[in-house]
């Protein structure tokens, strides 16, 4: 709209519209050469381009002026010479500081594609206004003012090109390049000349006492806007904050000449004059151009929100997840274990790996990275879909169980389970043991926190190292109060230590599920109210030289209880490998079978592997001594041993128990195969088979298939006390000596 505003058609008014153009030329000129004194480089040519540009101009504007408003040859030349210089500077900015023509070049086709659609809707546009100013030949007041509609119409055109070109740049100059600022300005004076001049070859055409006069505020505000260009400081790659501001420029320049033709168009009809065929063609390929430019960018913009959105979802996934394992990290499970406290009917386990850092000094911190996912991919088949594992950092694990359907102590077992297998680790087998801490909630009858609640775990953890490692520790809010298992034993002199007690789990025969022996399983309460699982206070007792004194004591305990009890079942008791060749256990335990009157033909005692058996010959030796005094032995856990072959080869047992972990394999043909070729070896060699861990009719089925007499599992019972199992015994049992099971130090 400034561009039409005029000073009058008189001589007055085009000295007044000279003066002001004048004014704003020479301090553009002045500012220029000023700042250009302080740059160097492509920084001062620019500038220098720039100031020759608008001194062109104004050399062209006084020409006309002296000459009366009169064609002047010279001022022709001035004019020309005005879009050279300005298409010299909009380059050298471009190219020189923004390197944007060869960024732009190397960039992906679908942008390249859009800057060419915005480049012909440009100059389109710029056509639209020349076309409608009839190429400027009927204007003797638009430049270059030559009086030659020939020469007029040239300069129209290259007037386009360099309005255009200066356009285009501008809408891809990106925004974190430098001189961005500079160039924005620089190119809006060029542009806002070149589209003032064209207005005013419009009104020259359509309404010559309006055309004929000054070009209005355009070539004033124009050489304004250069001059503001050229000031420094702005030649720098700009900061993040000063981005945002100039982002308008790339969204309104694709639609800013469209946008203005259009009013033109729409007012040059409502004033009552027609269009000609190539100004509608050309208003129609502007439209047809626009309208497929913004199809492309709306489908550029879906798959930028697509990308956007996978990428956000990528972030947050590495926010949540642990990068080396793959699994929920720290703050992921405190989310989740959030959440589960409002309905607080979850298990929290904490594990943390056993003397992992031997690992990483042994085979190398790659390694130790490859055993962490191993151990967290095995302890994902442990947990449900409902449930969560993560890890929290480093060695250590953390699980949360959600329902009640399992206690903390089965849960713990199966987790135990999943990592008995040994792991290979760079052509090496590693065992890994985990020490646990396990937590329910409102323990402590207070208001808690998930934090509360992983440092109740972390203290339960470090509490079972403390007892000898490959531990499951259940908290109590007493968990401060020391628990040290050697102590009480040592403390009972030869009794039973406080908090230690025998639960009794069945043996049945197959496939009529009649109970033909009892194993005894031993418990252990700290005096701090904690659950020692069975495995550690046995470690630590073997460690403290204390394992021959609890054997003893589970041996004696579990006669005593079985007779007063008045049940007819055979007993197996557990000892540990170690007692083999002791002549002071073996007096013991004839001395307990005397003591409490039970007959040898009994009890069955199961050889457990704490430790490998050194001398094999002694062992055999006894074994063959406490056979002839009636009392049978048996090969424990068989198949997940230090040699168990070579066991069974060299100790004359009679009983062999095939390890739980070979009833987990979900394979049931291989399981077949696996039980008869054990069981028909056993057979051979005259050796009974008890099947332990069997848990379900699936795994019954396939050892009773497979020819196997005997089995153990919660599938018959769960470990319970000899008052709840005599409650429930139906009469003696009705298998013969040979069908026995045990009494153990460990549960199954």
């Amino acid at each position: 709209m400034a561009n039409v505003l005029v000073f009058g058609d008189s001589e007055t008014g085009r000295w007044i519209a000279v003066g002001m153009r004048s004014a704003a030329s020479a301090a553009a000129i002045g500012y220029g050469v000023i700042v250009a004194r302080r740059v160097t480089g492509v920084n001062r040519w620019w500038r220098l381009l720039a100031v020759a540009a608008v001194a062109s101009l104004w050399l062209g504007e006084l020409e006309w002026l002296l000459d009366g408003g009169r064609s002047s040859w010279w001022a022709a030349v001035a004019y020309f010479a005005f879009l050279a210089f300005a298409l010299a500077a909009v380059l050298a900015v471009a190219h020189g500081c923004g390197d944007v023509i060869r960024r732009w070049v190397r960039t992906d086709a679908s942008t390249i594609v859009t800057t060419v659609l915005d480049g012909l809707v440009a100059a389109i546009s710029f056509t639209v206004l020349v076309l409608l100013g009839n190429l400027g030949a009927q204007s003797s007041a638009s430049l270059p003012r030559s009086g030659s509609p020939g020469i007029e119409a040239v300069y129209a055109i290259l007037e386009l090109a360099v309005v255009v070109i200066a356009a285009v740049i501008g809408m891809v100059y990106e925004p974190d390049r430098p001189c961005r600022s500079n160039y924005l300005l620089l190119g809006s004076g060029v542009v806002l000349i070149g589209s003032a001049d064209r207005i005013v070859a419009y009104f020259a055409d359509t309404d010559p006492s309006r055309g004929a006069i000054s070009a209005g505020l355009g070539f004033v505000l124009g050489p304004l806007l250069i001059a503001y260009s050229l000031r420094d400081g702005q030649d720098e790659r700009p900061g993040a904050s000063e981005l945002r501001p100039m982002d308008w420029a790339q969204l309104t320049l694709p639609y800013a000449g469209f946008l203005g033709v259009t009013v033109l168009l729409a007012a040059h009809l409502l004033t009552g004059h027609q269009l000609s065929p190539g100004e509608i063609a050309a208003t129609v390929t502007m439209v047809i151009f626009v309208a497929v430019r913004q199809v492309l960018v709306t489908g550029a913009q879906r798959v930028l929100t697509r990308r956007l959105y996978e990428a956000q979802h990528t972030l947050a996934h590495q926010v949540l997840h642990d990068p080396l394992t793959g699994l929920p990290n720290r703050l992921f499970f405190a989310q989740r274990l959030d959440e589960a406290m409002r309905e607080r009917r979850f298990v929290l386990i904490f594990v943390d790996l056993d003397d992992f850092k031997e690992v990483n000094d042994r085979f190398g911190h790659a390694a130790g990275d490859d055993l962490l996912c191993a151990v967290g991919e095995r302890l994902a088949r442990c947990v449900g879909h409902g449930d969560m594992l993560a890890r929290i950092g480093g060695d250590e694990f953390a699980i949360l169980i959600g329902g009640e359907s399992e206690s903390p102590d089965v849960v713990a077992e199966r987790l135990r389970l999943a990592l008995r297998e040994p792991f290979p680790v760079h052509g090496s087998s590693v065992r890994v043991r985990a020490s646990m801490g396990l937590v329910r909630p409102g323990l402590d009858g207070a208001p808690q926190t998930s934090d509360d609640l992983l440092r109740q775990a972390d203290v339960s953890m470090y509490a079972g190292k403390r007892l000898g490692k490959d531990t499951a520790i259940v908290y109590q809010p007493s968990a401060g109060v020391h628990a040290d298992f050697p102590t009480a034993l040592r403390a009972a002199s030869g009794g039973v230590p406080t908090g230690f007690s025998l639960a009794y789990q069945p043996i049945v025969s197959v496939p009529d599920q009649v109970v033909v022996a009892v194993e005894a399983l031993a418990r252990w309460t700290a005096p701090n109210g904690i659950h020692i699982p069975p495995q550690t206070f046995v470690a630590v007792a073997e460690s403290a030289g204390l394992g021959a004194v609890l054997d003893a004591l589970v041996l004696d305990l579990a006669c005593r209880e079985v007779q007063a009890a008045g049940l007819g079942a055979d007993i197996h008791v557990n000892i540990g490998a170690a007692r083999l060749g002791n002549i002071d256990f073996e007096r013991r335990l004839r001395h307990t079978l005397d003591r409490y009157r039970v007959a040898p033909e009994r009890l069955v005692v199961e050889i457990t592997e704490t430790v490998p058996i050194v001398d094999l010959p002694d062992a055999a030796a006894q074994i063959a001594r406490l056979h002839a005094a009636g009392v049978r032995v048996a090969l424990d856990d068989f198949g997940a041993g230090y040699n168990s072959l070579t066991y069974l080869h060299a100790l004359p047992v009679h009983v062999v128990k095939l390890d739980r972990s070979l009833a987990v394999v979900a394979d049931r043909a291989r399981d077949l195969a696996l039980y008869r070729s054990v069981i028909g070896l056993c057979a051979d060699l005259g050796i009974d088979v008890v099947a332990e861990g069997i848990e379900s009719t699936e795994q019954l089925a396939t050892i009773a298939t497979a020819g196997c007499r005997l089995a153990q599992g919660r599938l018959f019972g769960w470990p319970a006390p000899i008052t709840q199992l005599a409650a429930q015994w139906q009469g003696p049992p009705t298998g013969s000596g040979a069908d026995l099971p045990a009494i153990s130090r460990e549960g199954d």
